[in-house]
């Protein structure tokens, strides 16, 4: 009862103060987030939905004047649509794939006032494969093309798709806690990726992988036809087996994936660049110089893929503002 008067509370108070301004004030919508590391990814889409009638304000769910994290926290404030000046904006996990198969589900697909990210997490996006390649180039300022982003994702996606409908399957069933995200994850691992030579690992994945269908393929014999009515509902979904990556879990992809190629792949391009200056500096002062002026330019692979923006080239992105679009053209 206290939590649902605080809720209403807080909707009125943030209806109350767009109707203090005059009649030409923009009317502020406040957009809860889940993290600090949220705000920035919805910026850059209600941002462009901004015009002299309205504004957003993007931060963190506040309960008792006190800063709250997490999904819960970010839809607590909306549930039930309370507030037209009021909307979530979390990440999909699960919810969106198991298509209402538990009440957070439920709530993610049936609340207006709920926008997701259709990929499992705003990392997905971030690592958005046909943009891998100019995240390399803002971190080592070397355009020189050595491995191909877009193949390799597109490959690690084909060998884990067939494990990952069976976990989707999993998840709509009762018995979701007999294969985890956490079970699909240690399996997906995928070691040491050689950038010479991604096969090598690749491969490795797919014989376990592989090994991990026949498996259930062996504990589920009754299970064909459900099977195939997931992964023909997952296609409807927008998953195929050449973007799986994108619906993993979003830490495991961003940090056990691809940032460890990443960091290969951008150590080997300063090498390079780094060789270029030496063969190009006419004495020693020269190349202390510019050394040092490009070690100064240089920058972190983490914070440039939380500030790659190539995602918006993507259909989930696309679905995302479709969804926003619809939600203040319906008002």
């Amino acid at each position: 009862m206290a939590k649902r008067l605080n809720e209403n509370i807080t909707s009125r108070y943030f209806e109350a103060a767009n109707g203090l301004g005059s009649k030409k004030a923009r009317r502020k919508i406040i957009a809860y987030v889940e993290s600090y590391d949220d705000v920035f990814f919805w910026r850059t889409i209600l941002g462009n939905y901004e015009d002299d009638s309205r504004y957003f304000e993007v931060m963190l769910p506040t309960r008792m004047n006190r800063l709250e994290r997490g999904k819960k926290a970010a839809i607590a404030n909306i549930i039930d649509g309370v507030g037209q000046n009021m909307i979530a904006c979390v990440d999909a996990d699960y919810d969106y794939l198991i298509q209402g198969a538990s009440p957070a589900s439920r709530t993610l697909l049936t609340n207006r006032y709920i926008f997701h990210t259709y990929a499992y997490a705003i990392e997905n996006l971030q690592c958005y494969a046909p943009s891998l390649h100019n995240v390399a180039v803002a971190v080592v300022l070397n355009d020189h093309s050595i491995f191909d982003f877009n193949e390799f994702m597109t490959r690690y996606s084909e060998i884990i798709y067939p494990l990952f409908v069976w976990n989707i399957w999993y998840y709509r069933s009762e018995h979701y806690n007999e294969f985890t995200i956490t079970d699909f994850d240690n399996i997906i691992e995928l070691g040491d990726v050689k950038i010479d030579n991604p096969e090598y690992s690749l491969d490795k994945l797919h014989k376990k992988v592989s090994r991990a269908v026949d498996n259930f393929k062996k504990k589920n014999t009754n299970a064909r036809d459900s099977y195939l009515a997931v992964k023909d509902d997952l296609n409807r979904l927008g998953v195929d087996s050449s973007n799986t990556y994108l619906y993993i879990q979003g830490h495991h992809l961003f940090d056990h994936v691809v940032v460890p190629v990443m960091d290969k792949v951008c150590g080997r391009l300063y090498r390079e660049r780094e060789q270029e200056i030496g063969e190009q500096s006419v004495h020693n002062m020269q190349y202390q110089t510019e050394i040092s002026s490009y070690k100064n330019s240089v920058g972190d692979i983490t914070a440039m893929l939380k500030k790659n923006m190539g995602y918006a080239m993507s259909p989930q992105f696309k679905n995302i503002m479709n969804d926003v679009a619809e939600f203040l053209d319906a008002k």
